[in-house]
């Protein structure tokens, strides 16, 4: 419920509307893939009944032992059919016995299967390279090869758009079109963002949160202005328009399949000058929101609280909650951190970076936890690891509690900054 509000909550600020979905209700519910179960089973069992599929009985021990006998012959991963050719009437029997079961997609043996993309035209795959797919877990639960196909067709939808690392999966969703009788929708697999250094963009390794966007000050409307630059043009090629302009304007032939670079320099230029088009009133309305919210400032009064002696003092001790980016240079950390040289230091931050993405729940407690591990399984004191990081995250050596503050900072934003500071360091021309 809560990763739903905050999606919704997320999409109402930048402006977007729907006419159907979870909070506004519509002809084709429920909406939520919880609350579809069974009709994701009805049409898993129809597929049974029709041969298009079959129930699986391999447990998680004989899939491991399938996978490691591929790996010793060197062999294609995926499922090897154990189950594909029970008698029906045998299978069915196991079922009605209670035997756990997930069920499995029939995949051709031999033949092709064309994609035919909007943007890439025709594309073929050989069947005997796609496995047989799970489509019903053994909870009962779909996957996502299932849901997305049986809910596209009855919400009756006209186009599905997605990223190009789904289309090799294609070939089982249009099987699955083929199967049930009923004729697939237009596929348009747009391209992934990258980095500056066509990297691909991550979730581990990228703020890609429309919250963390919010919390540094990014308009809404600069926002959807950016994002609809990203392998798109408009027709006289300028790069500042409205919501409104973009929706006009739109057309699949203007996507580039080249990766679009996700440049942030770029968006905050474009945030300049959408602020400096502001009236005075919606700049201080904007501020209230964002950066001198309620919500901004409650977690932070209580760790600057001890460190002021006038409230004026805010705003400058605030500066590395409040900021996107921070002047970290290298000499910073060597000068802070004696003995340590400028390869072992990235090493240390890019565990560092690591293991934040691994900790479940971002509290100052399972931070401390995590980098004191860190600390002692990489040999080095836990003083020098917790000023690296201290000086990562708020770029000054003297800050409240480290652990507190990495947790109002949040995840990302303290991913942002330690990758920051690895390449400071990593492009510095001294060596410790």
């Amino acid at each position: 419920k809560e990763s739903e509000r905050a999606i919704i909550e997320s999409l109402r600020w930048l402006g977007l509307d729907w006419d159907e979905g979870p909070d506004v209700g519509g002809d084709f519910g429920p909406y939520r893939q919880s609350e579809r179960a069974h009709i994701y089973k009805e049409y898993a069992l129809r597929l049974v009944e029709t041969g298009a599929a079959y129930p699986c009985f391999c447990t998680p021990q004989k899939l491991e032992e399938i996978r490691q006998r591929q790996r010793a012959l060197k062999q294609n991963r995926g499922y090897d059919g154990t189950c594909r050719n029970i008698p029906p009437d045998v299978a069915k029997a196991r079922m009605s016995a209670g035997e756990p079961y997930t069920i499995r997609l029939k995949m051709p043996l031999d033949g092709v299967t064309i994609i035919k993309d909007l943007l890439r035209g025709e594309v073929s795959y050989p069947n005997e390279q796609i496995d047989d797919q799970v489509l019903l877990k053994s909870d009962g639960f779909p996957t996502y090869h299932l849901a997305n196909v049986v809910d596209d067709h009855l919400m009756e939808i006209s186009h599905v758009i997605r990223a190009e690392e789904w289309i090799s999966s294609t070939p089982k969703h249009l099987v699955l079109y083929k199967a049930f009788g009923w004729n697939p929708p237009v596929f348009v697999h747009l391209p992934l963002l990258r980095n500056r250094d066509k990297s691909k963009i991550s979730k581990r390794k990228n703020p890609v949160s429309i919250q963390y966007y919010r919390k540094i000050g990014i308009l809404p409307e600069t926002l959807l202005n950016f994002l609809g630059l990203l392998g798109h043009s408009m027709p006289d090629e300028r790069e500042v328009f409205s919501l409104e302009e973009f929706v006009r304007e739109f057309s699949f032939d203007r996507i580039k399949l080249g990766g679009p670079v996700f440049d942030l320099d770029k968006l905050f230029w474009l945030n300049g000058i959408r602020i400096r088009a502001l009236e005075t009133e919606e700049i201080v309305r904007v501020l209230r929101e964002t950066v001198l919210s309620e919500e901004t400032l409650k977690p932070i009064v209580p760790l600057l609280r001890e460190r002021m002696e006038t409230l004026g003092e805010f705003m400058e001790k605030a500066f590395y909650f409040t900021h996107h980016a921070l002047p970290l240079s290298a000499d910073m950390f060597f000068d802070a951190v004696k003995g340590m040289d400028k390869d072992a230091m990235v090493g240390l931050l890019k565990k560092a970076l690591e293991s934040m993405h691994e900790i479940q729940v971002f509290s100052a407690q399972n931070i401390e936890e995590k980098m004191r591990a860190l600390a002692g399984d990489a040999g080095v004191r836990t003083s020098d690891l917790f000023m690296l990081l201290r000086i990562a995250g708020t770029g000054r050596k003297a800050t409240p509690p480290l652990f507190e503050t990495l947790e109002v900072l949040g995840r990302p934003m303290v991913c942002l900054r330690l990758q920051s500071a690895i390449e400071a360091i990593r492009s510095a021309k001294r060596s410790q």
